[in-house]
């Protein structure tokens, strides 16, 4: 992916009361759902020509959807912002079926960027409500991926953001109800807000499988070991980006000192570094790596040299691109 200039910013070398070191959390950055939506908007310029429609952002990073609209991808909030018979691509974080119906009836060549993670939570979704059980759906209201979700089965979905939600949710039968979750929260305030969900309702269900997606959980399970050693932490993330947020969250609790999000190294503040000797470094699952490297440049000008990698995963997952834009096999 080409680079977006940005302004170049230096930090005045501040004294340390011990040597300076970044500690930079392995696994961060791209997930294979991630990708594989950015490797499908750019296969589909490659393939079908500019423009290419986008309901929504690919994935919630400034970085990716700038230099993909700077390729050619037109992002849109809505399939009727879209010219009929064009081809459009659904995001990474899924659509509800009536969006699917819309396009179909534009008759747009649509291309599903949707994670396969996601995809599975609304199988989930469709197969709970179709035995009749009340879904708790766990996340954050407003999200473009919970939307999808429970766009699959509406009359059976109720919406949980969080623990301070449970004492308001009602359910029609206590004993038919499951809770599924978005796949990008923290796993520790979702098992929290389970926990509440369960002694309010005994026989709550579980997913068949975890609905949080393997990065996020990695990613916080890294920063939560960075977070341990490090007098601050530096996010690299958008605002928009729930994973990310999220990992400024853990970094806090999880005991540094101080944690900041960034979109790009040139947000980075000299008076954050005051009495700093150990920074966090990590980076949302939809950041492409080149800007952490922007962070570590800018963090080298103070004197954090010292690069020590904290790994607590490996990572191999990769999925397959959506089968309009895979080769055509010989035949």
């Amino acid at each position: 992916m080409p680079r977006v200039p940005r302004p170049k910013i230096t930090l005045v070398e501040l004294p340390s009361p011990e040597p300076k070191r970044v500690l930079l959390a392995s696994p961060r950055g791209y997930c294979a759902g991630v990708d594989r939506a950015v490797i499908t908007v750019e296969k589909a310029l490659e393939t079908f020509g500019a423009p290419v429609y986008v309901r929504k952002e690919i994935v919630h990073n400034k970085h990716v959807v700038t230099t993909l609209e700077e390729a050619g991808a037109i992002f849109v909030d809505e399939v009727d912002e879209v010219p009929e018979g064009s081809h459009l691509v659904f995001s990474a974080h899924g659509v509800s079926p009536a969006v699917v119906a819309e396009a179909e009836a534009r008759n747009m060549q649509a291309i599903d960027a949707t994670c396969p993670l996601v995809t599975k939570v609304h199988r989930e979704a469709v197969r709970f409500a179709r035995d009749d059980f009340e879904i708790l759906l766990i996340g954050h209201e407003g999200h473009e991926e919970v939307e999808g979700t429970a766009g699959e089965a509406p009359d059976h979905v109720t919406i949980v953001d969080g623990p301070h939600a449970v004492p308001h949710i009602e359910v029609k039968d206590p004993n038919k109800v499951v809770w599924l979750s978005q796949t990008t929260l923290s796993v520790d305030e979702t098992m929290e807000t389970v926990r509440l969900l369960r002694e309010r309702f005994p026989n709550l269900q579980d997913p068949p499988s975890d609905d949080i997606c393997y990065a996020t959980q990695n990613r916080q399970v890294a920063i939560k070991k960075v977070a341990a050693n490090s007098d601050l932490v530096i996010v690299v993330g958008s605002a928009n980006s729930s994973n990310s947020v999220r990992l400024v969250e853990v970094a806090l609790e999880y005991g540094a000192k101080a944690s900041y999000r960034v979109d790009f190294a040139d947000e980075i503040k000299q008076e954050w570094f005051e009495g700093v000797s150990s920074v966090g470094v990590t980076s949302g699952a939809s950041v492409p790596e080149e800007l952490v490297q922007d962070v570590l440049e800018v963090l080298a000008s103070g004197g954090f040299t010292d690069i020590q990698e904290v790994k607590t995963a490996e990572e191999d997952l990769i999925f397959s691109l959506p089968k309009e834009l895979r080769p055509k096999r010989a035949s």
